[in-house]
């Protein structure tokens, strides 16, 4: 359906309005159980099959919600933004659903499912938070969560390679090329943003970030990455130099 709607938005079949409230919270399948973060059990760092596989359904998991959250990012702020923002996240969208059959799709392989171990819904906890303001969520979601999977994308296709799974770290290497255009895609509008409204970005970031993520900017960081995307250390690494010196961001 992912695919579909972002092949129709292609093709000129879906018009330019945004006339729907959005919910809250999307609707979601019976299975994976959601738990809080601090209650998911403990998945190890996929040495063993079982650890891989848990790793596995955490990554299908993250895929799912994102295709949740792109397609929220169209509905809830498209009519702030130019037509290209639309276009953009539409395609992420798609992206992100082209991600989730990939993984699934190993899972099965390996004789699993999506849902048959519980997951956390914490990315959809960042959406809620900021689902009143464009800037934040881009802020946020792309430029802080997307980016952090630059972030450890390699170490985990890394893990995969030594136990010799090379399905698994062919599709990691493909999502880890798609994420770079993603966070780039966030960045690209944050910027557009404090352009329109005359805000320094990095400051301004900063502000988001310390207001709206619960977490902390915390290294290592994928800095070639990063900047690929247009995401440079001014942005991140003060907060990150903030919390290494025992403040909290």
């Amino acid at each position: 359906a992912a695919r579909a709607a972002a092949r129709d938005w292609r093709l000129g079949r879906l018009d330019f309005r945004f006339d729907v409230a959005m919910p809250d919270c999307p609707a979601r399948p019976a299975v994976p159980e959601l738990l809080p973060p601090n209650r998911m059990p403990k998945r190890g760092r996929g040495g063993s099959e079982r650890g891989r596989i848990a790793l596995i359904h955490s990554l299908a998991h993250i895929e799912f919600v994102a295709i949740d959250l792109a397609f929220d990012a169209v509905g809830r702020f498209g009519a702030e933004f130019p037509r290209g923002f639309t276009d953009d996240w539409m395609a992420v969208g798609a992206d992100e659903a082209m991600h989730f059959a990939l993984v699934e799709r190993r899972l099965n392989r390996l004789g699993s499912f999506y849902g048959a171990m519980p997951a956390h819904d914490g990315l959809w906890e960042a959406a809620f938070a900021t689902r009143h303001d464009a800037m934040a969520r881009l802020a946020v979601v792309p430029m802080v969560l997307e980016a952090r999977g630059l972030d450890v994308t390699p170490q985990t296709i890394e893990r995969f390679a030594s136990a010799d799974d090379e399905p698994t770290v062919r599709i990691l290497r493909r999502i880890l090329t798609d994420e770079v255009r993603h966070v780039a895609a966030g960045t690209r509008w944050y910027g557009w943003a404090c352009i329109r409204d005359s805000l320094d970005p990095a400051s301004t970031w900063q502000t988001l970030v310390s207001s709206y993520f619960r977490g902390i900017i915390k290294p290592p960081f994928n800095d070639s990455a990063r900047a690929a995307a247009g995401l440079t250390r001014d942005f991140y690494g003060p907060l990150a130099d903030m919390n290494v010196t025992g403040h909290t961001a």
